[in-house]
């Protein structure tokens, strides 16, 4: 049985660690917080929630253990192929008109998702011109994606994905095996960018044609969802696109407005004209985190 605590608890958890290490985790959902911290508690055999904050603001790499657990990376290639087909119907022939694009995907993971990606826009004959960066906050997370190794237990249910999402080759073509793991091909890899980037705490660092940040902002109070969607529209040049999750929207937040919904139930938006976006995320770098 999880051992009980409040949510004055759990924030002042997620406040000391914020000073104490500078990830910002204070608003982030209460539910999924209280999940996690759940499963840290009996993880890590401590006593109660006193005892776990204890344990991490002493120890670096408890701390360290603990990040895993708090950034859930969980993610799959291709995943929701609807959205990769859509991308491809609706986005692709739009980026093929710039001598450059630049595309972000927010909250990479291991990065399986700024993979396919790259994989999408090789087939389409744009990868060479393109720029992808992906950013998370989880160093272990963005070691991994960079090495491009995955468990090859994994490769069915991608291949899967990939065919349902109008793979044009073999998902085997871009991967060697090696013992129980595929590495993917180095010439993906070189287009993308993984970095350090916070949606809690730091700016907009590039613009971007594109922005994918799926099954990410479900883990985000509402605040904190309006000021990674302000980020984006920042970011976005005039009529950039924006992809999120199959259980986010752009419904029901300030900036509901300043996005329309592509066609189809894919969550795919486009930026609309220039609008308040730009000075409500300027007004709101240290926007307080009570408001309701």
């Amino acid at each position: 049985m999880p051992t009980r605590y409040t949510d004055a608890q759990l924030q002042a958890l997620m406040e000391a660690i914020y000073q104490r290490y500078s990830y910002d985790f204070r608003d982030y959902t209460l539910p999924s917080q209280r999940r996690r911290l759940n499963y840290a508690i009996e993880r890590f055999r401590c006593a109660s929630l006193a005892a776990l904050q204890q344990m991490v603001l002493d120890d670096p790499a408890a701390f360290g253990e603990l990040l895993q657990i708090l950034t859930v990376p969980v993610t799959q290639m291709f995943r929701d192929p609807a959205f990769f087909l859509a991308l491809r119907e609706h986005v692709v022939p739009v980026l093929k008109t710039y001598p450059s694009p630049t595309i972000w995907v927010a909250g990479c993971c291991t990065g399986e998702e700024a993979l396919s990606l790259a994989i999408v826009l090789h087939e389409e004959g744009l990868l060479e011109r393109c720029r992808i960066y992906a950013t998370d906050i989880n160093p272990q997370a963005l070691a991994t994606a960079a090495a491009g190794v995955y468990p090859l237990h994994r490769l069915e249910e991608y291949g899967a994905n990939y065919r349902a999402a109008g793979g044009l080759e073999r998902l085997d073509a871009y991967y060697t095996v090696e013992h129980a793991t595929a590495r993917f091909d180095a010439r993906m890899l070189a287009r993308i960018n993984f970095a350090d980037h916070s949606l809690a705490t730091d700016s907009v660092f590039v613009e971007t044609q594109l922005i994918c940040c799926r099954n990410v902002l479900i883990y985000f109070n509402k605040t904190l969802q309006e000021r990674a969607l302000a980020l984006f529209h920042e970011s976005l040049c005039h009529r950039g696109f924006l992809g999120l999750g199959s259980k986010e929207s752009v419904q029901f937040t300030r900036l509901a407005g300043d996005f329309e919904a592509l066609p189809g139930p894919e969550k795919l938006y486009r930026k609309r004209a220039p609008s308040h976006a730009a000075s409500y995320y300027a007004g709101r770098q240290g926007f307080a985190r009570n408001e309701t």
